[in-house]
C-alpha cells in the first residue's frame, strides 16, 4: 500500500501536532558541503562532473498507483511504445497488450479501474477464517497462522476504531473552543482569556498556544485523521470488500497475464505522479521542479490501490516492465502478508537474470523490517537466496545532526540498504499541479534516480555494479540519530541500514568514472 504520513498527528491517545520550518527549495538534490543540506549532491555532480558528458536514455518503470502521463514537468520523458499504434484497439507489438502506449494498468478492467481495496492482511484473514470457524481441524502450521493472522487483524481494526473515536471526540472539541471563541483564527490573548470546558478542550487550547497554530488548521489536520481511520475501517479492513470482480481476471491464476487496460493515472494517481516526478521531472524547462535524472524515460505500471497491491499484480507488473526494456524499477509500496509470494519472487529472479535494477522503499511504519515483514522484498521464499539487484531504502530528513533520519522511516541492519531523502519532498501531482509528500515512497525514486543517472552516463555498467556504486559511495552519517519510530533514542546510523549512509549521486558518478574507466 502507498503510504503517506500523517505528520500533524501521532496515532495515540496524545493528540501532538509539529510546527514544521520549510524545508529548502529543491533540497534533495542539494550537497552538503556546498549547500549546508543533506541531499544527494545532484546538481553538484551535473555542474562539475557530468557538464561534459553525454548520456543515452534509460527507461524507469514506476510501478504505483498510477500516472499523469501528460503533466507539464512529465510529458516529455514519458516511454511510448514505438511499436503500437494509439487507440487503434490493436496489439500492434504482439506483447499482448493492446495500446500499452506508455505503460499498462493491471488493476483496470473493461469499463472501470480499481480505486478502494482492502489490505492483504483483510484477505489472508477472511480466507482463513472461512476455512477454520467451526471447523474440528485446530492443530497444524496453517491454524497457528491463522491464530496469528486474526490477532493480527483484530488488534489493527481495534486500534482502527479506538482512533476514529478519539479523533471525532477531539475535533467536537476543536469546534467547541471555535463557537465560544468566536473565529478559528483567534489572538493569543484570546486563547489565554478562554476557560475550557472540558480537559479536552484545554488540550486543543494548549497545542494550538503552544506551536501557534490556529483552531482551523488543526481541525482540517483532525478531519485527514479521521478520514484515514474511516477509509481504514470501511476498506482496508473490510472483509465484504471484493474490487477484483472489476478487472474480470481469473484471480486465482498467478500465471495468467493478460487482462486490466491502459489506463495509466487510474482514479487517484498523485502519488505514481510525484513518485515519477523525482525520478525524471524536467530539469531545464523552468517550471515546478527538478527532478534527479536528465535523461529518462519513464514507463507507467499500475498495481496500487487505495489498500494493498496484490502479489500477481506485482509479479506481472515487474515482468511487463522488464520484457520492454526498464533498466530501472521502482516500487514504493509495501505490505505485511504475502499469500503469492513465489510468484513475485519469480518475477524477481527474472528481472535480475536481465540485468534490472530493482528499488523498493521500506516502509512507514518505524520498526525494524529485520523482525517484521514488509513485502516484496530481497530475500526468497524459504530463505533459499536474495535478489543480488535489489536495495531497500529508508528515509532521511533535510534536518542535519540526530534529526537526519525520518522519523517515520522503516530501517533494518540487514533488510535496508541505505537512506535516501523523504521528507518535505516536493514533486509534481495531477492537474500539472505540484505538492510537498512524505515517506519512503519518496526516498525509494531519489535513489532509482540517480540509479537511472548512472546507467545513462555509464551504460556499460550492470544492476550489480550500480547497486554497488550507490552504496559504497553513499555518504555516511557521523555521530547519532534519532531512532525512528522513538525520536529520543540515538543510535549510529551503521545500526539502521547496511551502509549507515545517505545516496549521493556525486560521489556515486566519480565512482562509476573510476570503475568504466579502469577498464
Amino acid at each position: 500500500m502507498k503510504k503517506l504520513i500523517l505528520a500533524a498527528f501521532v496515532l495515540s491517545q496524545t493528540l501532538v501536532v509539529f510546527a514544521q520550518k520549510a524545508a529548502p527549495e529543491n533540497w534533495f538534490n542539494l550537497d552538503l558541503k556546498k549547500d549546508k543540506v543533506p541531499g544527494v549532491s545532484t546538481e553538484r555532480a551535473y555542474n562539475e562532473l557530468l557538464k561534459d558528458k553525454k548520456s543515452t536514455p534509460v527507461i524507469v518503470a514506476v510501478i504505483d498507483g498510477g500516472t499523469e502521463v501528460d503533466h507539464e514537468d512529465l510529458a516529455p520523458v514519458i516511454w511510448v511504445n514505438q511499436g503500437e499504434i494509439p487507440n487503434n484497439n490493436i496489439d500492434d507489438d504482439k506483447n499482448g497488450y493492446i495500446d500499452d502506449v506508455n505503460g499498462w494498468n493491471f488493476i483496470g478492467g473493461k469499463t472501470e479501474d480499481v480505486n478502494d481495496d482492502n489490505l492483504e492482511l483483510t484477505r489472508v484473514y477472511k480466507q482463513l477464517s472461512e476455512k477454520y470457524n467451526g471447523s474440528t481441524a485446530k492443530t497444524g502450521a496453517e491454524y497457528d497462522e491463522y491464530l496469528k493472522v486474526k490477532a493480527d487483524f483484530e488488534k489493527r481494526k481495534k486500534r482502527s476504531q479506538s482512533n476514529l473515536a478519539l479523533y471525532t471526540e477531539l475535533i467536537k472539541s476543536v469546534d467547541g473552543v471555535i463557537k465560544s471563541i468566536g473565529t478559528e483564527n483567534p489572538t493569543a490573548d484570546q486563547l489565554k482569556a478562554f476557560t475550557p470546558a472540558n480537559p479536552m478542550e484545554k488540550q486543543v487550547v494548549t497545542i494550538a498556544t503552544k506551536n501557534k497554530i490556529p483552531l482551523g488548521a488543526i481541525k482540517t489536520q483532525l478531519n485527514g485523521a479521521i478520514g484515514h481511520f474511516s477509509s481504514e475501517l470501511n476498506v482496508h479492513l473490510n472483509e465484504d470488500l471484493d474490487s477484483r470482480k472489476l478487472v474480470g481476471d481469473n484471480y486465482n491464476d498467478v500465471t495468467e497475464k493478460y487482462y486490466g487496460n491502459n489506463h495509466y493515472e487510474g482514479p487517484s494517481g498523485d502519488h505514481g505522479t510525484h513518485v515519477a516526478g523525482i525520478i525524471a521531472g524536467v530539469r531545464n524547462n523552468n517550471k515546478g521542479m527538478k527532478g534527479v535524472a536528465d535523461n529518462v524515460k519513464i514507463m507507467v505500471v499500475r498495481v496500487v490501490p487505495n489498500g494493498d497491491e496484490r502479489d500477481k499484480d506485482i509479479a506481472n507488473g515487474i515482468r511487463y516492465a522488464v520484457d520492454n526494456g526498464a533498466k530501472v524499477i521502482n516500487m514504493s509500496f509495501g505490505k505485511s502478508y504475502s499469500p503469492n509470494k513465489t510468484a513475485v519472487d519469480e518475477a524477481v529472479k527474472y528481472a535480475v537474470s536481465k540485468d534490472v535494477l530493482l528499488v523498493h522503499a521500506a516502509g512507514n511504519d518505524g520498526r525494524n523490517t529485520d523482525t517484521t515483514n514488509n513485502f516484496p522484498r530481497d530475500t526468497y521464499a524459504n530463505n533459499s537466496g536474495t535478489a543480488s539487484t535489489w536495495m531497500e531504502i529508508g528515509a532521511s530528513s533535510w534536518k542535519k545532526g540526530k534529526t537526519v533520519t525520518a522519523n517515520f522511516s522503516n530501517y533494518g541492519v540487514q533488510n535496508v540498504d541505505v537512506f535516501a531523502p523523504g521528507v518535505d519532498i516536493y514533486s509534481t501531482t495531477p492537474d500539472s499541479k505540484y505538492a510537498s509528500f512524505n515517506g519512503t515512497s519518496m526516498a525509494a525514486p531519489v535513489t532509482a534516480g540517480v540509479a537511472a543517472l548512472l546507467r545513462s552516463y555509464y551504460p556499460t555498467l550492470t544492476a550489480t555494479q550500480v547497486k554497488e556504486i550507490l552504496m559504497q559511495s553513499a555518504v555516511k552519517v557521523k555521530g547519532k540519530v534519532f531512532l525512528p519510530g522513538t525520536a529520543k533514542r540515538k543510535v549510529k546510523m551503521a545500526e539502521l541500514c547496511q551502509t549507515g549512509a545517505i545516496i549521493n549521486a556525486y560521489e556515486a558518478v566519480k565512482m562509476a568514472d573510476k570503475m568504466v574507466s579502469s577498464k
